[in-house]
């Protein structure tokens, strides 16, 4: 039904519009006796996968939200509805922010695709820590943080500090991120002594907490292999205690519409199928340089069973959809619950 009837609708309106009226729905519906009941009995797995255990957290299945669709944590309850193990919110920033002009977030169905330069558009994260207090569920969360798009990078670190300390009480885990190809110059972040720096100052306020959470590192799919072994030896030497691969892409592969229509979009991050085969390339090489020893949470290009054991099958230990849940519907993970 949602292929045929519902996502052909959908697709007929502005994305980023579309988007916010289903976070919306999902807010109000949520309030309305027996909605979840009803979201469960279509959308939950009917048989529920063997737990796991990452990260010291336990996950019921291997399939969680990416971070982008929920940004301010407005409906983690009514989401939890969908079968996830968990959910990552977020990019939060310190101060809110509007992101880059519209419009911004583009479709490309022939490729399973979406190109998005939404320039971490959120309302900060006291908006995030109040409807954090709110939630309801036991889903495991996760805090994707991010600089403000104004903060220089030499401030750089005070944002993603400040994030820490204040989302700390609040989130199972946290994942940095410094790859997302949107906001201007953050991607420096990436390069060795700065990286070193800022997950060397979390992970020393991680360990004065009583309760320290995972601290995980968002990487992109455009670094070098030089560079993806900075990266991991940073990661070796910081401790920390997972990786996300991957983020989206500046590159334009594997798409089948002309030079002009991708011209016309312009600048911003592809997601989605044409990112597949990257991204699990990226995790093959993680596991085995890592020899196993890194839970890896594999992104990009997630679409049916068969992607997912791909990713599983290459090294990853956890998954996460997005772009996957626009395309094929809200019924992705019950869809995906049999694998390995």
């Amino acid at each position: 039904m949602y292929k045929i009837i519902i996502k052909p609708f959908l697709f007929l309106f502005d994305p980023e519009a579309v988007h916010h009226k289903i976070l919306s729905f999902l807010k109000f519906g949520h309030r309305v006796p027996f909605f979840s009941v009803l979201l469960r009995t279509f959308f939950m797995p009917k048989n529920e996968a063997k737990p796991i255990e990452v990260f010291g957290l336990r996950f019921k299945n291997r399939i969680g939200l990416a971070a982008g669709f929920d940004k301010n944590a407005e409906a983690i309850d009514a989401l939890s509805n969908f079968g996830f193990s968990h959910i990552e919110i977020g990019a939060v920033t310190p101060r809110p922010q509007a992101g880059n002009p519209k419009p911004r977030l583009f479709r490309l169905p022939k490729d399973k695709a979406l190109i998005n330069r939404m320039g971490f558009n959120n309302k900060g994260v006291e908006n995030a820590i109040k409807n954090l207090k709110k939630r309801r569920s036991d889903i495991i969360v996760g805090a994707n943080i991010g600089k403000n798009t104004d903060t220089p990078n030499d401030k750089a670190n005070d944002d993603y500090i400040l994030l820490f300390k204040k989302l700390h009480d609040y989130v199972d885990y946290f994942t940095v991120n410094v790859s997302c190809p949107n906001i201007k110059d953050l991607k420096e972040l990436q390069d060795k002594d700065s990286l070193l720096e800022l997950l060397s100052e979390l992970q020393k306020i991680n360990r004065e907490k009583k309760n320290p959470k995972p601290v995980l590192l968002k990487i992109s799919p455009d670094l070098t292999w030089e560079q993806l072994d900075d990266t991991l030896n940073i990661i070796e030497q910081t401790k920390i205690d997972g990786i996300v691969a991957v983020n989206t892409t500046a590159a334009r592969f594997n798409l089948s519409y002309d030079t002009q229509k991708i011209t016309e979009i312009g600048n911003g991050g592809l997601s989605g199928l044409p990112l597949k085969d990257r991204a699990t390339e990226m995790i093959r090489y993680i596991h085995k340089k890592t020899q196993g020893k890194l839970p890896i949470i594999g992104v990009g290009g997630i679409m049916t069973r068969q992607d997912a054991q791909e990713k599983l099958d290459a090294g990853a230990t956890l998954l996460q959809v997005f772009t996957g849940f626009v395309y094929e519907g809200p019924g992705i993970v019950r869809k995906m619950t049999k694998i390995n």
